[in-house]
């Protein structure tokens, strides 16, 4: 049987908003299958092994973010395990946590660097539903569903050139607003960004949990860690999810 195994990193500090739910969703979808899937929870202050097959970050507040942000890039793991080209997937504050920098407490804190990001603060939290069209961008070629989750934050995200957006805002702020974007060098296309996607991490702002919101995405990971592609892995039907994704996309 295939064994799968999943970092759900540092849900003490960011698991504020559910997101520990993509990790259970990657592991039932992959049992479901009929593989064997584990998750491996690594806590503050526990190096991140750099040979688990996928690994979830989650949303957390700014604190949080900073303590998340020295943790990662003290140890190490997790940008190896990105050089590796294993499947990464953060959420809200781990978005900010993975671009270059973002903005917290009041200053401007160094981020791991494994997206072409840079955070600072909206004028007003965005707080409702957002939907965005796939940008088909890297690793994420495969997708042609609808993107649907809920958004809360108050992140400005600003994607430079070597990161691409996840998704094309249809619903919703999604990465930034028209202030966030002044100044940028394509203010209309940050503007309509939602998400960044760079290597093999894909990024967004979407709770949900995504993964409960968006089946597509999380075959993909799971297509990514398994080493194969998604139009690859074993259809599942399963009729709850679609009224589920039916009734958030109305």
């Amino acid at each position: 049987m295939t064994q799968l195994t999943i970092g759900l990193i540092l849900p003490e500090v960011l698991g504020t908003y559910g997101d520990d739910g993509n990790a259970l969703v990657l592991r039932q979808r992959a049992r479901m299958r009929d593989i064997d899937a584990e998750i491996h929870t690594i806590s503050l202050g526990t190096p991140v092994p750099e040979s688990l097959d996928a690994y979830c970050l989650g949303g957390g507040e700014d604190t949080a973010q900073i303590l998340a942000a020295e943790h990662l890039i003290r140890d190490g793991g997790l940008r190896r395990a990105a050089d590796a080209g294993r499947p990464i997937l953060a959420i809200c504050a781990g978005l900010q946590v993975l671009g270059t920098s973002f903005r917290a407490a009041g200053r401007t804190v160094d981020g791991v660097g494994l997206l072409d990001a840079t955070t600072s603060s909206l004028a007003k939290r965005t707080i409702g539903e957002v939907s965005s069209t796939p940008t088909g961008s890297g690793f994420t070629a495969a997708l042609d569903q609808p993107l649907t989750g809920f958004e809360n934050h108050m992140g400005a995200t600003i994607l430079g050139p070597d990161a691409s957006p996840l998704g094309t805002v249809t619903r919703g702020v999604g990465n930034c607003d028209a202030a966030g974007a002044a100044g940028t060098e394509d203010p209309d296309a940050q503007t309509s960004a939602e998400g960044a996607v760079q290597g093999s991490v894909i990024a967004t702002y979407m709770h949900g949990p995504a993964l409960a919101r968006n089946p597509q995405l999380a075959d993909l990971i799971l297509a990514r860690a398994l080493g194969i592609e998604l139009i690859d892995l074993a259809p599942l039907h399963l009729d709850i999810v679609d009224r589920l994704r039916a009734e958030r996309l109305r």
